[in-house]
C-alpha cells in the first residue's frame, strides 16, 4: 500500500469514527474529544516507545513499559520529564486504560485523574507552560456524552476503542506523520462542517504552504518564526515540514486569544514532534497584551488574523503611543483590526525578515484610517508584494482574500502585484490551490518579472497618485476573454442580411399584388 493509499485509508477510518460517535454532539465541539484522545494515545505510545528503546539498548530486550509497575516506574519520573516534558504511569497509559475501560464503572473519574496527572507531571519544570490545561476541553463529565454516568462512560469506551483501532503505525518505525495527518484531516473535516467558526480556526494547508514558501524564499534555515494569531498552529508547522524543525534555529512562537485553539496549537506542536523547548505558544489578546516582547524581532512571520474583527482602537488612549502603532500616526478602526495586526507584525519583523499576511480585501482600498496606514506602509517602502488569491478557498469565507508581503530591506521603491485569482482547482464545493498553482505563484514572487495579465511591478509614486490603493486589479490588467469580432466581416454579414431582407420584401409585395388582381 502506498503512502497516499495509507493516508486515504486513515481518513476513511477517522470519518467513520466521527459519524459513529458524533450523536447529539455538534461536530465542531466533538472534535475536541476525538483530537484530545488522539493526543492522549500519541503521548502514551511516544513515552512507552522512548522508555522501551532505552531499556532495549541497555540489553533488556524483553522489557515493555506497559507491563511495568507504577512503583518502579515513578523512580525514573524526574529524568523522563526533563527529556520528554511529561510523565505517564504505566497504569495510566492509553493502552492500559482502554484495556480495562469496559469494566471500569468510574471510567470518567479515572480519565479525569489521568489527564490531571499528565498535566501536573510537568509542574515546576521547563515544560509546565506547554502542558498546563492541555486536556481542559475534554470534559469527561459533560452531558453531551450522555445523560447518566453510565451513558457517558459507554461513549468514552467507544471513543477509546475507535481511537485505539486507528492504524497509525509504530512510532519506532518513524511513522509519526500519520498522527499529524490524522490531526490535519480532522481539522479539515470539522472546519468544513462548521461554517464560519471553521474559517476562524483553520487555514487550508495549501495556503499555509504558499505563505511558508514565500517567507523562506532563498533560505534553508530561519532563526525564529512567529504567528500573532496562530489558531491551531498550522502555519507555524509548515516551516517544520518545509525546512525541518532543526532548521528553525530558535523556535516557534505564537499567540492565540481563543483558549480552545490555544490548546490545539500546543497539542499540534507536540503531535508534530516539536519539542517543548522549541515552541512558545501564549494565550491572550496579541493587540492589547502581546506576549513576546522579549523575543522579537522575528525573521519569519506568517499569519491569517481574524477578518474585520473588533478591537479597542482609539477607545484606549495608550494605544496611539504604542511603538507598534504610533509610526502610522493613526489607529486601525475599532470595527476593523486587520491593519492593527499588520502594524504589529511590521514592528516585530527583523530588518532582514519577511512577513506574509492573509488579509481581507477591503484593507487594500478602504479610506479613512486604513488609507492613512497604507500611506505609511507605501511611503516607507515596506510593502513588497500583494497577491490576489482565488475566491472560496477558506472554510466559511467565500470572498477572495489576498496576501500582503512586508519587508524592511527593499532595494527599489516598487511594489509587485500578482493576480492569482484564476490559480485554483475545484474540489467538492471549495476551490483549492494545487501544487502547480502554488509553484506558479511562488515562482512569480521569486522572479519579480512582469507577465501580461498576471504580474506587474508598480512604482510607489504611481500607487501614491492612485490614492494608495493596493488592489491587484488596479494594476494587473485582466485578460479579455470575450470573442474577438471582425468589424468588416460583421458589416458584410449585415449587408447580406439587408439584401436578403429586401429580396424577401419584394417577393412578398409581388405575391400581394398578384392576389389583388
Amino acid at each position: 500500500m502506498t503512502k497516499e493509499q495509507e493516508r486515504q485509508e486513515l481518513h476513511r477510518a477517522i470519518w467513520a469514527i466521527a459519524n459513529e460517535l458524533r450523536g447529539s454532539v455538534d461536530g465542531w465541539d466533538f472534535k475536541s474529544y476525538v483530537l484530545g484522545f488522539l493526543f492522549y494515545r500519541f503521548i502514551s505510545e511516544d513515552l512507552a516507545n522512548y522508555i522501551n528503546k532505552g531499556e532495549w539498548e541497555s540489553g533488556n530486550n524483553g522489557y515493555d513499559y506497559l507491563d511495568e509497575s507504577d512503583d518502579v516506574a515513578i523512580e525514573g519520573k524526574e529524568d523522563i520529564v526533563q527529556e520528554k516534558g511529561y510523565f505517564i504511569l504505566p497504569s495510566q497509559l492509553f493502552q492500559n486504560i482502554r484495556k480495562n475501560a469496559k469494566n471500569d464503572e468510574n471510567l470518567n473519574v479515572t480519565l479525569s485523574g489521568v489527564f490531571d496527572s499528565i498535566e501536573s507531571s510537568a509542574n515546576g519544570t521547563a515544560s509546565e507552560a506547554d502542558f498546563k490545561g492541555l486536556f481542559d476541553d475534554i470534559d469527561v463529565n459533560s452531558k453531551k456524552l450522555g445523560n447518566t454516568v453510565a451513558d457517558r462512560n459507554a461513549k468514552l469506551v467507544k471513543i477509546l476503542d475507535r481511537i485505539g483501532e486507528l492504524k497509525l503505525g509504530d512510532l519506532k518505525d518513524n511513522t509519526i506523520d500519520a498522527f499529524g495527518d490524522a490531526y490535519e484531516f480532522l481539522m479539515t473535516m470539522y472546519a468544513s462542517n462548521a461554517g464560519k467558526s471553521g474559517g476562524e480556526f483553520f487555514t487550508p494547508q495549501e495556503v499555509s504552504e504558499l505563505l511558508a514558501r514565500i517567507v523562506t524564499t532563498g533560505k534553508t534555515q530561519v532563526n525564529k518564526v512567529y504567528d500573532p494569531a496562530c489558531g491551531s498552529g498550522s502555519l507555524l508547522l509548515k516551516f517544520a515540514k518545509l525546512l525541518g524543525s532543526e532548521n528553525v534555529l530558535n523556535g516557534f512562537y505564537g499567540q492565540e486569544i481563543n483558549i480552545t485553539t490555544y490548546n490545539l496549537a500546543r497539542i499540534n506542536m507536540i503531535l508534530h514532534n516539536v519539542g517543548f523547548e522549541k515552541f512558545d505558544i501564549a494565550l491572550g489578546d496579541t493587540l492589547i497584551n502581546p506576549a513576546h516582547w522579549d523575543d522579537e524581532p522575528f525573521d519569519a512571520i506568517v499569519s491569517n488574523p481574524p477578518y474585520s474583527t473588533k478591537w479597542e482602537g482609539d477607545e484606549n488612549p495608550l494605544l496611539i503611543n504604542d511603538p507598534r502603532f504610533a509610526p502610522a500616526g493613526v489607529l486601525a478602526p475599532k470595527s476593523k483590526a486587520d491593519l492593527a495586526f499588520t502594524m504589529h507584525m511590521l514592528h516585530w519583523l527583523s530588518t532582514t525578515g519577511t512577513a506574509a499576511i492573509v488579509e481581507f480585501p477591503g484593507v487594500l482600498y478602504r479610506g479613512g484610517a486604513e488609507g492613512k496606514i497604507r500611506k505609511y506602509l507605501v511611503d516607507n517602502n515596506y510593502v513588497d508584494t500583494v497577491i490576489q488569491l482565488p475566491e472560496n478557498l477558506f472554510f466559511g469565507v467565500s470572498i477572495a482574500v489576498c496576501i500582503i508581503v512586508l519587508k524592511k530591506n527593499k532595494s527599489e521603491s516598487k511594489t509587485f502585484f500578482i493576480d492569482g485569482s484564476k490559480e485554483f482547482v475545484h474540489e467538492g464545493n471549495k476551490n483549492k490551490l494545487s501544487e502547480e498553482n502554488i509553484s506558479k505563484i511562488h515562482a512569480a514572487f521569486s522572479g519579480k518579472e512582469e507577465i501580461t495579465h498576471f504580474t506587474k511591478n508598480v512604482s510607489n509614486d504611481i500607487i501614491a497618485n492612485n490614492g494608495y490603493n493596493l488592489s491587484v486589479s488596479s494594476y494587473v490588467e485582466k485578460e479579455d476573454t470575450r470573442e474577438v469580432i471582425n468589424i468588416e466581416d460583421l458589416n458584410q454579414q449585415i449587408d447580406e442580411i439587408v439584401r436578403r431582407e429586401n429580396e424577401l420584401r419584394e417577393a412578398i409585395d409581388k405575391v400581394i399584388k398578384d392576389l389583388a388582381i
